[in-house]
Order: structure tokens, then sequence, then C-alpha cells
């Protein structure tokens, strides 16, 4: 697999707000896909669930 990233809307749990970042998709233990980023304003992770792959 390519390295894919998914560029798009995060939900940061810390700031309590939806946050534009970056992120590199991975495909999770149960086979679902998942952008993982970082926080542009706290540094915190973000994941957001993409789907099946």
């Amino acid at each position: 697999m390519a390295d894919e990233t998914y560029k798009g809307e995060f939900y940061c749990v810390k700031c309590k707000e939806k946050r534009e970042a970056e992120g590199k998709v991975v495909v999770s233990d149960n086979g679902r896909r998942m952008a993982k980023g970082v926080c542009p304003v706290c540094g915190t992770n973000l994941n957001r669930i993409l789907g099946k792959a």
C-alpha cells in the first residue's frame, strides 16, 4: 500500500472544535481505515474513521 494521506476536517476532543489538518491513513486491527493527524492548535493526536478498507 502506498503512503496515503488524508487532508480534511478532524474533531479535536481537547479544543472541542473541528480543525483542518492533514494525516496519514492507516488500517486498524478491525479493518477500518483511519486518518491520524495532529491538531495544529494544541498538538493533540487526532483520529478520523474513514470506512472499511
